[in-house]
């Protein structure tokens, strides 16, 4: 049984995300694509528009020295424009080492992603580690 169209797009994302191809990630996010970042920390709130978003995903980079390695673990789809992704993270950071489970709530427009939220098992640790 093929994959669904939605759960294909997401494991696209996170490949892309993966090789650090923000052109292939900047494709599959309609134009105003908003993703929420949880917490109280320097990279938590909205970020709305392909290049905030993106540049967001750049920050994550610079800020843990290339460390960031994220392994989706498993995609979920309701059929009607849900998915839910879950993934692991690894990333150190000034010291600190993160090493959790996450979950993205995605929107999906047509072929697009139009809305990302992000949601973490530990809020208190997610903001530990990015303070």
């Amino acid at each position: 049984m093929a994959e669904h169209p939605h759960a294909a797009l997401i494991r696209r994302g996170y490949e892309a995300f993966s090789r650090g191809d923000m052109d292939t990630l900047r494709e599959l996010l309609t134009s105003d694509c908003t993703q929420h970042v949880p917490g109280s920390h320097m990279l938590s709130g909205d970020y709305k528009g392909q290049d905030a978003i993106i540049e967001m995903y750049g920050r994550l980079m610079q800020e843990t020295n290339g460390t960031m390695r994220v392994e989706l673990r498993n995609v979920f789809v309701d059929g009607r424009g849900h998915a839910v992704a879950v993934h692991h993270t690894t990333a150190e950071r000034n010291g600190k080492r993160f090493d959790g489970d996450e979950v993205i709530v995605f929107r999906i427009v047509g072929d697009k992603a139009s809305d990302l939220d992000q949601c973490s098992m530990d809020l208190d640790e997610d903001n530990d580690f990015w303070s």
